[in-house]
């Protein structure tokens, strides 16, 4: 069947740092445990959209990083951030027709080019602590847009997946390379600023008599030290899940959500906002087609979020356009032998 698409790791305005993270939920969705059906190139190719907005702890998290907080000032921040992203991605992977500890193995690199535009409106009402320990009232009111269009981060993959007749595991291991745009002093940025492994497994259960189809990816970041902040997200976790029925060989309609929980606290002598956790939690439909394309195969996959349960991350919607190209399965020879009757 199909193997799993590979989408994208969008570097927005959205958890750790700033509400910012690596992992990008909705990463995997159904069959993403499915191994490719041949070996060779394929390549992947999203639209993404993106609309999440968030209220004052990141908003807060935004005015320090910017060095719009002064380190004096203990103040009450009442002030939203709103961020739209319009993103373009495509994967290149190739899979390996050697078996690898009894096991399809692929690797794929992700390249990112899209648009972010972010604003933050609010009030900072407070005191001011002078070099004596005298206090000053302080008070204002900011108002930030900032936008741009450029490359994202590098997103390399490494692969494992295995079947077992309805039965599929895989496992992975990602990076994010930070060659996108990005500035500390920016709202908007499409990189991260600093590097980060991921890794972890899946399972999908497909039956192709029956159509029934559900898989589920866990996986676990880590966040190195950011050095144009001097701040080191925590330790990440996020699922990824998808359900699905195919109503025939071609058409497949059902569910996608994800839940995303940081467990470490954030550190660094760049940490001003303490341990700043984040979780999010997403729902939503999708539909998905497969057909031929010459000797190839191609699926379409349309999937969208509604995002609740958020903490210390922006929240909002996504919804995702995935065109999948890939070798088509191999078609059995036909025998040339005699045929003999009696």
């Amino acid at each position: 069947m199909l193997a799993a698409l590979l989408v994208l790791s969008n570097q927005t305005a959205r958890a750790d740092e700033n509400g910012i993270s690596f992992w990008l939920p909705g990463f995997f969705g159904s069959l993403a445990a499915v191994p490719q059906q041949a070996p060779g190139w394929s390549v992947t190719s999203v639209y993404y959209h993106t609309s999440v907005s968030a209220g004052g702890d990141v908003a807060r998290s935004r005015e320090i990083t910017l060095g719009r907080f002064p380190a004096n000032l203990t103040a009450t921040v009442n002030a939203n951030v709103n961020a739209n992203v319009n993103l373009g991605l495509v994967a290149g992977t190739y899979t390996f027709a050697t078996p690898v500890l009894g096991g399809q193995a692929s690797a794929s690199l992700l390249a990112t080019y899209g648009s972010n535009s972010t604003s933050l409106a609010g009030s900072l009402v407070g005191t001011l602590t002078g070099p004596g320990g005298a206090t000053f009232p302080f008070s204002r009111f900011d108002s930030i847009d900032s936008s741009l269009i450029a490359f994202g981060d590098l997103i390399p993959q490494f692969a494992l997946r295995w079947n077992a007749g309805v039965n599929n595991y895989m496992t992975y291991i990602t990076a994010d390379l930070p060659a996108g745009a990005y500035q500390s002093t920016r709202l908007a940025n499409l990189g991260i600023g600093h590097w980060a492994i991921d890794a972890g497994g899946g399972y999908t259960y497909f039956d192709p008599k029956t159509g029934h189809e559900f898989s589920t990816v866990l996986g676990f970041t880590y966040n190195f030290v950011n050095p144009s902040t001097q701040y080191q997200s925590g330790v990440d976790m996020h699922l990824d899940w998808g359900a699905s029925q195919f109503l025939t060989k071609q058409w497949q309609v059902g569910l996608v959500g994800y839940l995303y929980q940081q467990l470490g606290c954030d550190s660094g002598s760049g940490d001003r906002v303490g341990c700043f956790r984040s979780r999010v939690a997403g729902v939503g439909p999708q539909i998905g087609y497969i057909f031929p394309v010459g000797d190839m195969q191609g699926y379409l996959n349309l999937k969208g979020y509604g995002e609740f349960a958020n903490e210390n991350r922006p929240a909002g919607w996504n919804v995702w356009l995935t065109f999948n190209l890939q070798p088509a399965a191999p078609t059995p020879p036909t025998s040339t032998r005699p045929r003999i009757t009696k």
